[in-house]
């Protein structure tokens, strides 16, 4: 970690989970080089740094498990993000993290976190998958993040609204050091990725909305600099939310990461003009 004043944008996923280290417990972490394009920061991006600056707070062999999060304000784009660490307990094997994320002096992200010695013992993966053609005989996508994406289900526009992939290959641009905890942080900051209702057509329904909760549990280690695959499908939706599961695997198979997500589904029509935008921005054709 740097301990130097704020430095430019982040141009990569290592860069961005450097974070400036202000006081004990207290962080600064620089948005990524795209974010001025968007109308509010990637909720994976504010996640990752998040569980970042606790994983700073814990003896090096725990590594997280789990973590729970509540997107509570949009986050600005031009401002960097203050991460405030309290150390919730440290067991004999377990040590617990809350951490606040803040801008202005309001809290936009609120996350608890808990990390654990690794231990031996058997297994057992009875998640479902429906697998993905290998990445490299997919077409490659601009993509706005710090990562590239091979899509399994495309992302579309058509009938006046933004269709996620709901199953992607996604991996960082660029190589990522060997910490194991970098890699858990940036499987975080794709786990935020596309939408569980991206390819759900029910009448009234909207394909995706704004993240207010997040949830991830982290299985295998997985390198997030090599091809991940990951897949999300619905649960349920009813009062203008959704809940939809997902996983990451790496491209052997092994299952990474589990994550459940709510999101706000309300039916609003978005202008032309706006999905014009957007299709720009993702690189995507309107149908």
């Amino acid at each position: 970690m740097q301990s130097t004043l704020g430095g430019p944008p982040a141009r990569g996923l290592a860069a961005l989970l450097d974070l400036e280290i202000l006081d004990r417990d207290l962080f600064r972490g620089e948005n990524e080089a795209g974010a001025g394009a968007r109308m509010s920061l990637y909720g994976g991006q504010v996640a990752a740094q998040a569980l970042r600056a606790a994983g700073a707070t814990v003896p090096p062999e725990r590594l997280p498990h789990s973590l729970h999060g509540y997107f509570l304000r949009p986050g600005r784009v031009d401002r960097s993000v203050i991460l405030h660490v309290d150390r919730d307990r440290d067991g004999g094997s377990f040590s617990a993290r809350h951490v606040r994320a803040v801008q202005d002096g309001e809290v936009i992200f609120s996350m608890v976190a808990s990390f654990h010695a690794r231990e031996d013992s058997a297994t057992f993966d009875a998640v479902a998958t429906r697998g993905g053609a290998d990445p490299a005989t997919l077409a490659a996508r601009p993509s706005p993040f710090l990562v590239e994406v091979r899509e399994v289900t495309p992302t579309r526009i058509g009938d006046g609204q933004v269709r996620h992939s709901d199953s992607l290959w996604v991996r960082a641009s660029s190589p990522l050091p060997d910490d194991p905890l970098v890699h858990a942080c940036a499987v975080t900051y794709v786990s935020d990725l596309g939408s569980g209702f991206g390819q759900v057509d029910v009448l009234g329904l909207p394909a995706g909305g704004p993240s207010i909760d997040h949830s991830l549990w982290f299985h295998e280690p997985i390198r997030a600099d090599e091809w991940m695959l990951l897949e999300l499908w619905p649960l349920k939706a009813s009062g203008s939310r959704g809940v939809y599961s997902g996983s990451l695997r790496s491209e052997d198979g092994r299952l990474g990461a589990l994550l459940t997500q709510e999101m706000l589904l309300r039916d609003r029509a978005l202008d032309p003009e706006m999905l014009r935008r957007i299709a720009q921005y993702l690189g995507v054709t309107p149908e």
